[in-house]
């Protein structure tokens, strides 16, 4: 198969069209295949119920007739060629038949001439002959053979007629039990299928067969039979009609489905070119073509757009963040490298606390990059518990060198799950955060709220801005006042805490603190598995209720 062949076996709108051709092909075969039985036992029942009319008829005649004691010669039999007649007796002797009746099957009498005994003859002009003869025009007679003077044996004592002796075989009650009574027509029908050859034309029939019993007491079968040639011209007409418009009727699905589903998928073609001509340019800022429509491709459109939208933030995030953290880089570096110059240069002005400085500055931004990049490829922290309260009493025990001294307000013995030391971090850039922005308070606080574990650090500063509380935990941001300090930090020690934050399943807000300034608020899940939302015991720092949130019109606080 060539390559163009291949790539249109396996478009979709291929498979749908195939796949809805052989759906529609299986189901109409088989509702083919049920019309057309359904039509021939439809037919077949009217074609029995037709031969069934036409035996009664012929046995309410024999049963309303009282035959002489030798034949059914003044028995009227149908002459078209549509219901072949015969009666039999009940040992399937044939007494009389059609006419035109030259051959026949299927009614377990294959003779259609009466039989004649070795001493018959027959009479001119169709009349019974003496000794058992049989005349031209059909009229049985009993011979006098082996067979009928077995059969006569069994007679009674009277001498009845052979019409007794026959079928009753001398015995009323041994043979006689299921025969109709005299001058009766059995209720029940057999039916069964044949063949006959009828005035030269051979044809398949539908016969019927009924029991009567003469006056004379003699039951005897009358085989009726109805034409199936309505029936196999029906069915064949039925089944041409049938084979002729099924191939075009599977053409017209075939073509209306292909054509529905090439509609169908114009647009999701659209999309597929606009995100190859996206890929090829690299410009997210385009946008595949949205349908108007509300149905799967309209919302398949616009959920590729909103992964473009979503991809060109992140890309542009990423370009916004190496060229930060290379300005960030760039300046320690530049100043470190001056120093050494000078230093180099004259030794006497070397200035060797300057470049430590520039030094730890340095590698705390590389921790901050290396802590970020790991948080953005996905790094979960582990869930172990420890004590959130002596964390917070040990980190601050440590910090000798505040400018401001950091006053404790910890609950004792609460708990959280995670990384301790990422954890540790956070509450290191908060409290550094408070220190470069308060004026005489810095207070870190931890307690109990619902089902959460509250972390606080609260200043005096002058706060943050409300339309700033939510800018100031993006990347490399800090506000205008903060740029102009020299020991401003990068801006990336808020976004790391919020991260973290989000990483333990917590958040991190910032709102107005009791004195005036900034409130940073760490809200981390109780590791015993408390609801949020649920109604247990709620601490506060010492002092107030709850930590207010209310906002300050001032400026100032940054990473």
């Amino acid at each position: 198969m060539s390559a163009r062949g291949r790539r249109f076996a396996s478009s979709v709108r291929a498979r749908a069209s195939l796949g809805a051709t052989a759906v529609v092909a299986v189901a109409l075969v088989a509702a083919g295949i049920a019309v057309v039985l359904s039509l021939r036992s439809n037919l077949t029942d009217q074609a029995g119920r037709s031969a069934d009319t036409a035996a009664r008829e012929v046995a309410l005649d024999i049963a309303s007739l009282v035959p002489d004691q030798t034949s059914y010669a003044g028995l009227d039999l149908p002459d078209d060629s549509g219901h072949p007649v015969q009666v039999s007796d009940e040992r399937g002797r044939l007494l009389r038949a059609s006419e035109d009746l030259q051959r026949i099957s299927g009614t377990g009498v294959s003779a259609v001439t009466p039989a004649k005994s070795p001493a018959a003859s027959t009479a001119p002009g169709g009349t019974t002959a003496p000794g058992g003869t049989t005349a031209p025009g059909g009229t049985a007679t009993p011979g006098d053979d082996e067979d009928s003077a077995d059969d006569d044996s069994g007679a009674d004592d009277n001498g009845s007629d052979d019409h007794g002796g026959d079928d009753k075989g001398g015995d009323d009650d041994a043979s006689g039990d299921d025969d109709p009574a005299v001058g009766e027509i059995s209720d029940g029908t057999s039916y069964s299928d044949g063949s006959a050859t009828v005035d030269g034309t051979t044809g398949d029939y539908r016969f019927a067969a009924v029991e009567v019993t003469d006056r004379a007491g003699r039951t005897v079968v009358v085989h009726a039979g109805a034409s199936l040639a309505d029936r196999e011209a029906a069915v064949s007409t039925t089944t041409v009609t049938m084979l002729l418009g099924l191939p075009v009727l599977l053409l017209v699905v075939g073509g209306v489905t292909w054509l529905v589903t090439r509609r169908a998928f114009r647009p999701v073609e659209g999309i597929r070119r606009e995100m190859a001509a996206i890929t090829a340019s690299t410009d997210l800022s385009r946008r595949v073509p949205e349908p108007a429509t509300d149905d799967e491709v309209a919302r398949l459109a616009r959920t590729t757009n909103e992964t473009l939208t979503a991809l060109e933030a992140a890309v542009e995030r990423q370009r916004r963040f190496v060229a930060d953290a290379s300005h960030e880089l760039r300046s320690p570096i530049a100043s470190l490298r001056t120093q050494l110059e000078v230093g180099d240069a004259h030794p006497e002005l070397l200035d060797v606390p300057g470049a430590v400085a520039d030094t730890v500055r340095l590698q705390q931004l590389a921790a901050d990059l290396l802590l970020l990049a790991r948080l953005d490829a996905g790094e979960r922290p582990g869930r172990a518990r420890f004590d959130l309260s002596a964390m917070v009493r040990e980190e601050v025990s440590q910090r000798t060198t505040d400018r401001v001294p950091v006053t404790l307000d910890v609950r004792p013995g609460l708990e959280a799950a995670g990384s301790r030391g990422q954890l540790a971090r956070v509450l290191g850039n908060l409290l550094d955060n408070a220190q470069r922005h308060a004026h005489a308070s810095v207070t870190a606080s931890v307690y109990r709220s619902g089902g959460q574990v509250v972390l606080a650090v609260a200043d005096d500063g002058s706060g943050v801005p409300e339309a700033e509380r939510e800018r100031i935990f993006e990347r490399f941001v800090r506000l205008d006042d903060a740029r102009s300090r020299d020991d401003g930090g990068a801006g990336l020690g808020l976004a790391i805490a919020r991260d973290v934050a989000a990483r333990h399943d917590g958040t991190l807000t910032v709102g107005r603190a009791p004195e005036g300034g900034a409130l940073f608020e760490l809200r981390l899940p109780r590791p015993d598995g408390a609801s949020p939302g649920g109604t247990g015991c709620t601490d506060s720092p010492s002092g107030t209720d709850s930590p207010g949130t209310t906002s300050s019109p001032d400026a100032g606080h940054v990473a």
